[in-house]
């Protein structure tokens, strides 16, 4: 299944570029997958029904009531399998959220990691509390409230905190030193550079030193901080992201290897197909065709 920068429609595109968020209560028929693609915005769903969301390379099926989050790194599509199937659905851009003071931990949440679970069965308590939520959000949405939009801020991390409280504790326990601090910065930091969507612009960031230097720290405390919080070298962790990157270009797109070799920091294709084949064990043509 080919990816493409997926865009709302029309409507929703306009409400994104002039204000940046959309709430909004959904009725929807049985219906194929959507067009599958990355998306310029972030969403939460609660979804009722059965349906499929076509996640990057898995299938997750939603039979029943669930919390589902995006980002628009991942390319994903919906499938309606149920007639009749209802849910709330809160579209944002990372314009509209800049606001939050914490928008930095918002940004490193599990919940929209790339290697994160997106989608949270909910028992009949959650549902309740989380359906409450957003009815409001659209009732206050609905009124003249002059800071309306720093309500909707408040509303959406509070659904996330909810989300994150059904997350068990050890997921989110960190030790607050300052390795963990340098690590967090630099993993912020690669994660800002994907996704790759257009090959005028490669990646910028390719090396250990790279980044030290951005972080203004010499590149021995880099590597010593990343081993010590990850247990993987720096090199490791840029090798392994640039192959999932290369990965996800070589099934979702049709841009040649040459091209995304380009974009990805490699002067020569064979340089990138050399890489490739030490990461992933396979030829980059392997996964086109797969």
């Amino acid at each position: 299944m080919k990816a493409t920068v997926e865009f709302p429609n029309p409507a929703l595109k306009s409400i994104l570029k002039q204000r940046g968020f959309k709430i909004s209560w959904n009725k929807v028929k049985k219906s194929g997958p959507s067009a599958f693609g990355r998306r310029h915005f972030y969403l939460i769903l609660l979804s009722i029904g059965n349906s499929k969301i076509h996640y990057d390379d898995r299938v997750i099926h939603l039979d029943g009531v669930y919390l589902f989050f995006a980002n628009s790194r991942i390319p994903y599509a919906t499938e309606i399998l149920s007639e009749k199937h209802t849910g709330y659905s809160c579209v944002f851009t990372e314009e509209f959220i800049k606001p939050l003071e914490r928008l930095e931990n918002f940004q490193k949440s599990p919940l929209f990691q790339l290697n994160s679970n997106p989608a949270f069965k909910l028992n009949p308590e959650q549902q309740s509390k989380l359906t409450e939520f957003f009815d409001t959000m659209i009732a206050r949405d609905s009124s003249e409230y002059l800071y309306k939009d720093d309500l909707m801020r408040t509303y959406i991390e509070l659904i996330i905190h909810e989300a994150l409280q059904m997350r068990p504790a050890e997921h989110f326990i960190q030790s607050k030193n300052a390795s963990l601090r340098i690590v967090t910065q630099f993993m912020d930091i690669l994660e800002r550079q994907f996704p790759i969507e257009n090959l005028s612009e490669p990646l910028k960031l390719k090396t250990a030193q790279d980044y030290a230097t951005l972080l203004s720290i010499h590149v021995n405390y880099l590597n010593r901080a990343v081993r010590e919080i990850t247990g993987k070298s720096t090199t490791a962790i840029l090798a392994e992201r640039i192959t999932a990157e290369a990965i996800t270009l070589l099934r979702h797109t049709d841009w040649s290897i040459s091209d995304i070799a380009y974009t990805l920091g490699f002067e020569y294709a064979n340089y990138f197909s050399n890489f490739f084949k030490k990461t992933t064990g396979n030829i980059p043509k392997f996964y086109r065709d797969h």
